[in-house]
């Protein structure tokens, strides 16, 4: 079937979503015509007005709660209009499984936007950590709305998003409609041009986001054929002979989201080591084929391992 663009706009209540939503509707280089559907799934102060366009152009229709969001109720709507695309505003409290779940299979999401109030974000991050951390990990924008300078700290906003989306823009737009976009590095904080490559216990987690990023981008080139001294759990690995995993917990938002972040080690010195114990290795990583995975992935080749005991903090984290 050909696919529908969904262009997905989050955020909680007054955010901006609705202003943006309409700006763009009135913007003839993003609206030349093609027949469109607005589905609101929460009503602010802001209204739309789609006086200036034909009734069959673009349509309004509202979704009142979390439970009418089922394939059923979007394949319908589908049927019914024939959209060219789909402009999506969600609702903050929403959560979005509830609307992955349930998009037709020709929806496909283009674009994803997060809108947030700077007033309220640190506030709404620590409070409703769930709900904004699928948003931050979702969007291909985070737009921060109403961004005073004197009251709020760009590196603080920044660090909030990074640790949820490394790759997506960030701009900030103050009470005159002046937009800023986000120029901050963000640099590893290991050395990978270093002859060992020491990845500490509070940067374990950067670490494995960035790895896995990389495998996604690049094949894995950053770290392929360099030599790393990690400090994590050893497991045995009875899939795969002569190896075995090292790795540590990782919790990315909450408990409910704690993951094991591992990789598989070759064991040439066919070291004896305990299960489930912790160990400080290095070795050599390698972008190959592994049984364990079931294709190319992270394989470190292991030259030293000395016995050690459980950090403070177990779990890896990013803050």
């Amino acid at each position: 079937m050909e696919q529908i663009p969904v262009y997905l706009f989050l955020g909680f209540l007054e955010s901006g979503k609705t202003k943006f939503i309409q700006e763009t509707l009135e913007d003839t280089r993003f609206n030349q015509g093609e027949k469109t559907i607005i589905l609101m799934c929460e009503s602010g102060l802001e209204e739309y007005d789609l006086s200036a366009y034909k009734k069959n152009n673009v349509q309004l229709i509202e979704i009142d709660d979390e439970t009418s969001i089922t394939a059923d109720k979007l394949s319908e709507i589908n049927k019914k209009h024939s959209p060219e695309r789909i402009m999506l505003e969600y609702n903050g409290m929403y959560s979005l499984n509830t609307l992955m779940e349930a998009l037709p299979d020709n929806w496909a999401i283009a674009q994803t936007f997060l809108f947030v109030d700077s007033s309220t974000f640190i506030t709404y991050n620590n409070n409703m950590r769930q709900l904004m951390f699928e948003k931050l990990q979702m969007a291909d924008l985070v737009a921060f709305n109403r961004f005073d300078e004197s009251k709020y700290s760009k590196e603080e906003f920044h660090k909030v998003v990074r640790v949820a989306n490394r790759s997506c823009e960030i701009v900030y737009e103050d009470n005159n409609n002046v937009v800023t976009p986000d120029d901050i590095q963000d640099p590893l904080p290991f050395d990978l041009e270093a002859p060992i490559v020491e990845i500490s216990d509070k940067d374990y987690a950067i670490w494995y986001s960035d790895l896995c990023e990389s495998m996604d981008e690049e094949g894995g080139a950053r770290y392929d054929g360099k030599t790393l001294k990690l400090h994590a759990m050893l497991i045995s690995n009875k899939n795969v002979k002569d190896s075995f995993i090292i790795g540590r917990n990782l919790m990315t938002c909450c408990e409910a989201d704690i993951r094991l972040a591992a990789i598989v080690c070759r064991n040439p010195i066919n070291f004896k080591h305990e299960n489930e114990h912790w160990y400080t290795v290095t070795g050599k990583l390698e972008i190959r084929f592994s049984a364990a995975y079931g294709k190319k992935g992270p394989v470190l080749t292991v030259e030293t391992v000395e016995p050690s005991t459980a950090p403070e903090n177990p779990v890896a984290t990013f803050y």
